[in-house]
Parts: C-alpha cells; sequence; structure tokens
C-alpha cells in the first residue's frame, strides 16, 4: 500500500475533527462563561504539554511526515502560545497543505531512508518511519488533546474523535 493511503487521509480527517473539538470547546467556555483561553492552557498533568502545543503538535507532525515521505525539506514552524482563532488558522493551514499531496508523490518511500530531523545521523525506512513513529506520535497528542478538552468539562463522544466513518451495507 502507498504510504500516502496509510496517513495522510486519517491525518487528514483527525485533524478536521479537531476544528469540531476547537468550535465545542469555545461553545463550553460561552456556556459556563469562563475565558476560551483558559482551555488551551489545561493540560492533564502539571508535565505534560497544554492543549494549544498538542493542537500544534499534532499538526505540524502531518506536515512533517507529508514533507519527509515525499522529499521535501519538513517545514520549519514556530512554537508558540497560539490562541483559538490563530490555532483554527493553523489547522486550516495543514489541512491545506495534506490536501495538496498526491498518493505519487509517495511512490518508493516504503523502502527509502528517511533521515529524522530530531536525531541528526538516524533514520528510518519510511515504513517503518509512518507505522512506528509517525502515526503513533500523531494519535498520541491528538489523544491527548481530546482528553484534555474532555477532562475540562467539553461534551466530546467517541465519534467527535473518530469523524465520519464510511459504514456500508453487507
Amino acid at each position: 500500500m502507498n504510504l500516502y493511503h496509510s496517513c495522510i487521509p486519517q491525518m487528514t480527517n483527525t485533524l478536521r475533527q479537531a476544528r469540531t473539538w476547537l468550535d465545542k470547546a469555545q461553545a463550553f467556555a460561552e456556556q459556563k462563561k469562563i475565558d476560551p483561553e483558559v482551555l488551551l492552557g489545561s493540560r492533564l498533568a502539571p508535565d505534560q504539554w497544554a492543549l494549544w502545543r498538542q493542537l500544534q503538535s499534532f499538526a505540524m507532525a502531518s506536515e512533517r511526515v507529508g514533507a519527509m515521505l515525499t522529499g521535501a525539506a519538513p517545514p520549519q514552524q514556530e512554537m508558540k502560545q497560539e490562541n483559538l482563532a490563530e490555532l483554527r488558522a493553523r489547522l486550516d493551514r495543514t489541512l491545506e497543505a495534506l490536501q495538496a499531496l498526491k498518493p505519487e508523490q509517495f511512490e518508493g518511500a516504503e523502502e527509502r531512508m528517511i533521515g529524522l530531523p530530531f536525531m541528526p545521523g538516524k533514520g528510518m525506512t519510511g515504513s517503518n518511519m509512518v507505522l512506528q513513529f509517525a502515526l503513533p506520535n500523531f494519535y498520541f497528542h491528538a489523544s491527548m488533546a481530546y482528553a484534555i478538552l474532555r477532562h475540562n468539562g467539553v461534551e466530546l463522544g467517541k465519534i467527535d474523535f473518530l469523524g465520519q466513518l464510511d459504514i456500508r451495507d453487507i
């Protein structure tokens, strides 16, 4: 299977769902009469990244894996605290970048050695990078963002995480 199909559609779906999470978080904050920025600073544990950084992390991770698998330079993006509007804009930019990718750009990436920017001099095959690092890392940060919102009382259910399912009659 082309690595495009292994990661880009799933990451795109979760990023779209994250927009829904932010909409529900804003509605929750308005209903409870709290500043929505309070939610963005929330975390599940003192040594864990805050919600805003969890959101940034999985958005950046998806763009980074797309670039690395297609042979492009990974985008350099700043990690600075962002408000709701900035996070929505980041998610939108990330979705646009992923939607611009085409399966043919990923041909041959399965066996190609992909350098790891966070471990200079080290790399993994494209398949191993996607299956052992990129997808688990992406879903880790997405799950943490979702859990932080749930922990704070935002009404999110499993379908808010999963998104639209392609269910058919059999």
